[in-house]
Parts: C-alpha cells; sequence; structure tokens
C-alpha cells in the first residue's frame, strides 16, 4: 500500500530496488511475481483452449507477420512503461516475464495451426502441448530432433523463429535494461 500510494504522489521520482525498506521490497516483488504469474497463466489458458486451426501456409506467415507488429508494439509500450515506472528495475523484470511467454504464444500458435492443416508440416501432428514444447525446444537451441519440420513454409517459419530468438533475446535484454537505468536516471 505504501508503495502504490507513493506512486501516485507528484514528484516522486524513481528508486533503486535496494533503496527500499525490506517490508516495501518484499511487497514490491510479490506484486510483481504475482503479475507475471496470472499473465502467463492467462497466456497459457488463452492458448490451450484456442481450437489451434485456421491457417495454412502463405496465411499463416501473414499471421505471423501480424501477430509479430502487435508484439512489437507491446514491447514499446512496455518499454515505455519501464523508463517511467517508480521501481523501473523491477518493472524490467515484469516485462522481461511477460514478453518471453507472449514470443512463445506467437509461434506456438502458428505452429499448431499448420500442424492441424497439413499432417505433412511436421514430422508428427501436434497438440498444443507439442507445439508449445517444439517452440521452447527452438527458443532454447537445444533441438531435440524428435520434431522437425517438413514442409517448406513450415521450415520458413522456424527460420525466422530462430533469427528471432537470437534478436529478441539480445535486442529485447538490452532495450529494457536501458529503459531501466533511463528511468532511474530521471529526477
Amino acid at each position: 500500500m505504501l508503495l502504490a500510494r507513493r506512486q501516485k504522489l507528484p514528484g516522486a521520482g524513481p528508486r533503486r530496488l535496494q533503496d527500499l525498506d525490506a517490508g516495501e521490497r518484499r511487497w514490491a516483488v510479490a506484486r510483481v511475481a504475482l503479475r507475471a504469474a496470472l499473465t502467463v497463466t492467462i497466456l497459457l489458458v488463452a492458448y490451450y483452449l484456442s481450437p489451434g486451426w485456421g491457417y495454412s501456409g502463405v496465411a499463416a506467415l501473414a499471421k505471423l507477420v501480424a501477430s509479430f507488429v502487435v508484439f512489437v508494439v507491446i514491447v514499446m509500450w512496455l518499454t515505455r512503461r519501464v523508463a517511467l515506472d517508480e521501481l523501473p528495475e523491477l518493472r524490467a523484470i515484469e516485462v522481461l516475464a511477460l514478453v518471453v511467454p507472449l514470443f512463445l504464444y506467437l509461434f506456438a500458435t502458428v505452429y499448431l495451426s499448420l500442424s492441424h492443416e497439413s499432417a505433412a508440416a511436421f514430422t508428427e501432428p501436434l497438440s498444443h502441448t507439442r507445439a508449445l514444447y517444439f517452440t521452447i525446444t527452438v527458443l532454447s537451441t537445444v533441438g531435440f530432433g524428435d520434431i522437425t519440420p517438413k514442409s517448406d513454409i513450415a521450415s520458413i517459419i522456424v527460420a525466422i523463429q530462430m533469427l528471432l530468438d537470437l534478436v529478441i533475446l539480445g535486442a529485447l535484454l538490452r532495450l529494457v535494461t536501458t529503459a531501466a537505468k533511463k528511468g532511474l536516471s530521471r529526477t
């Protein structure tokens, strides 16, 4: 409560997490953890409730591009929130905890859709769980080889994810930490 009241006071500048007393720090971290857990839960529920079909070929690629544009807009909006937050370091952690699952959700839905539209898209048909698993193995570059793309469009989308994984992991981390530093430097 004290932290929430401070955020509303005019002239209340940014603070470092280490500058909070132990009670405020626990409360702030608990709030961020709860919001992140709630967001991931909502994304998982939405993902598992989605039918997982409807796009194939070029339509799947178009859906990916449109979803990525929305993703970038969300990242930019959240990054701005980091720079303006009273606790920019903590908000940066929250943004990372939100954006990575959103990125996984984006690709998992496309893979699931491709698999439902064409059994030949991957080495095996993908359920919601298998599509999410495949997306995570591509992100982590583990690549067990149990699921691989077989169709050209699936291969193209997987290649796009591989390239974006590098960009997202590096650029997103840089973007969010820069926003946190900018937020801390405001007076």
